[in-house]
């Protein structure tokens, strides 16, 4: 009986490091089987980005933890609509998105604040390295709620989440050429805002 048991811990161990070594399209594939757990490991690899994207968009940190968790969910019942068209960083930030200015569009007559929040701290970083980056980083991200929506979503999604031209076009659904003149402006405001309050252009 114990060597029964022994063995199926060691197969749990196994399945569980499977998984968490597939790719993020696999993952996909086996929620919409109904695997439990590769929702754990697209949840552990995906949720703190989609939930810094969102916090830059509705500047409101409740609203965007109840956000994630309708990503996630709809990501749950409806995996088998991934198309594979895209990387599936790039479908969850467009389901995000949808998300995201739904919930604005609910909740225009209210006043969102908490923008520093948008900073997570690294656990990894010592106290003071700490303190300069999130004084830093509050600081751009106050120039970011600056921007106008249009330019700040842009920016959030190639200096944030890496993501290419065309891949923000298929996120935002607008042409690339429209992307590139919103990132022109976009950079030229923030770098302006950066130099008025003493930092060097970060978005180059």
């Amino acid at each position: 009986m114990q060597r029964e048991y022994a063995l199926q811990g060691k197969a749990t161990r196994h399945a569980t490091t499977v998984v968490a070594g597939m790719r993020d399209e696999d993952l996909i594939e086996s929620i919409a089987r109904g695997d439990k757990g590769a929702m754990r490991v697209l949840y552990a690899r995906h949720s703190v980005p989609i939930y810094r994207f969102i916090l830059r968009l509705t500047e409101n940190t409740a609203l965007s933890e109840d956000l994630v968790s309708e990503v996630f969910l709809y990501v749950w019942r409806q995996a088998e609509a991934f198309e594979a068209k895209s990387k599936v960083s790039t479908w969850l930030l467009a389901i995000a998105r949808y998300k995201a200015f739904s919930a604005l569009r609910r909740r225009s007559d209210e006043q969102l604040d908490d923008v520093t929040a948008a900073v997570i701290e690294d656990p990894a970083d010592d106290p003071e390295i700490a303190f300069q980056g999130r004084q830093r980083s509050a600081l751009i991200g106050r120039c970011l709620m600056k921007l106008s929506p249009a330019h700040r979503q842009v920016i959030d999604l190639v200096y944030y989440h890496e993501k290419s031209i065309g891949e923000v076009a298929r996120i935002v659904g607008i042409p690339a050429s429209t992307v590139k003149t919103r990132m022109f402006y976009a950079r030229a405001r923030v770098a302006k805002l950066l130099a008025e309050a003493g930092v060097e252009r970060v978005c180059s």
